[in-house]
């Protein structure tokens, strides 16, 4: 069965596995203090343009965002989110468990604007009973979004200066980075996003990795993040294993050339779906593809493709996601479109 149901389908690039393979025997010192670890550390900081940025490995996604924003925050505060966001909707509580709500706000699109980040905390600071509620402590944004949709860096630069006057952290979830970074008509790169975030991550897991995610703090990291993470028991005894992958995506420009080449099968299936009549849901530079299907219409293609249920249209419409990724061929999208 073909899929087009997520980034994450596939193992992981050859070249991570042979990096891995090559390296197996080495003996390295535990919990990310080993050479790879090192050099991929020197490889993003060079890649970001931002030498003094401290950089930690993590497994996964959601694990890196509940650690990271429990360490920011302090007891008595919540991380300004999108309604749409994934720490909102598809993190199963995670930021809530560790005690910090989470402080939705309206979405465009999947994006937060700054305009309605600024409206909320001047009417927090404005309420006099506000010592009485959870005060806002960080802004949490994605990039893509949960609809594949990108900031502009106008939109960063806004957002980000609207934390500096409230002096709390712009932190993005880079879990799809690579995507983003890939897509057509884009102005943010990694050193866009050094400048404006206070931390941010680049995601592995869905860009070609076996798993891991890079944490970057930008400027005044938190003092004994690490503690932190085992704390969370999200430290790897074998660091190694996230080290020697990140190390491999910032050798040549893998990690660019995986987005560019999801995107570019992206682009294809909408030129398919586009000639075939199909209707878009909303227009994304990324690799995730948002179409309208009759339900009858979902129902015949799903026998023989696995895609994303995204929400309800209308009483007989369902709005469907397409992902490619990294290891999309030309060859997945012209089966799609043989069956479409």
């Amino acid at each position: 069965m073909l899929s087009f149901a997520n980034d994450y389908a596939e193992g992981a690039h050859e070249k991570i596995l042979q990096k891995l393979i090559d390296t197996n025997r080495e003996s390295l010192p535990g919990y990310g203090s080993d050479k790879y670890c090192e050099s991929a550390k020197n490889r993003i900081r060079e890649a970001c343009q931002c030498a003094e940025a401290e950089i930690y490995f993590l497994a996964g996604g959601t694990q890196t965002n509940q650690v990271v924003i429990d360490t920011l925050l302090a007891d008595y505060e919540g991380v300004i989110a999108a309604k749409t966001g994934h720490i909102s909707v598809h993190e199963a509580g995670a930021i809530e468990y560790t005690g910090h709500k989470v402080l939705e706000l309206p979405q465009k699109e999947g994006k937060l604007l700054a305009e309605e980040v600024e409206s909320y905390l001047a009417g927090f600071y404005g309420d006099v009973t506000h010592e009485h509620m959870v005060f806002p402590g960080m802004v949490y944004i994605t990039h893509p979004t949960e609809y594949g949709t990108l900031y502009t860096k106008r939109e960063l630069q806004e957002i980000s200066g609207v934390c500096a006057r409230y002096n709390i952290p712009l932190y993005l979830d880079g879990a799809r980075l690579g995507y983003g970074l890939a897509g057509e008509r884009i102005d943010v790169t990694l050193p866009d996003l050094a400048a404006y975030c206070d931390a941010f991550y680049i995601g592995g897991t869905k860009v070609g990795a076996l798993c891991g995610e890079a944490v970057v703090f930008t400027r005044n990291a938190p003092r004994y993040f690490m503690t932190r993470v085992k704390q969370h028991g999200a430290l790897l005894a074998k660091g190694r294993l996230l080290g020697i992958q990140f190390d491999t995506l910032f050798t040549d420009n893998l990690y660019l050339e995986n987005g560019r080449n999801a995107v570019r099968m992206a682009n294809m299936l909408r030129k398919v779906f586009a000639d075939k009549g199909y209707s878009f849901y909303l227009e994304t530079p990324t690799n995730q593809i948002f179409i309208v299907l009759e339900n009858e219409q979902l129902e015949r293609l799903g026998n023989e493709v696995l895609f994303d249920i995204w929400e309800k249209y209308d009483e007989s419409h369902t709005v469907v996601r397409f992902a490619t990724s990294w290891a999309t061929s030309e060859q997945d999208v012209a089966a799609l479109a043989a069956l479409l």
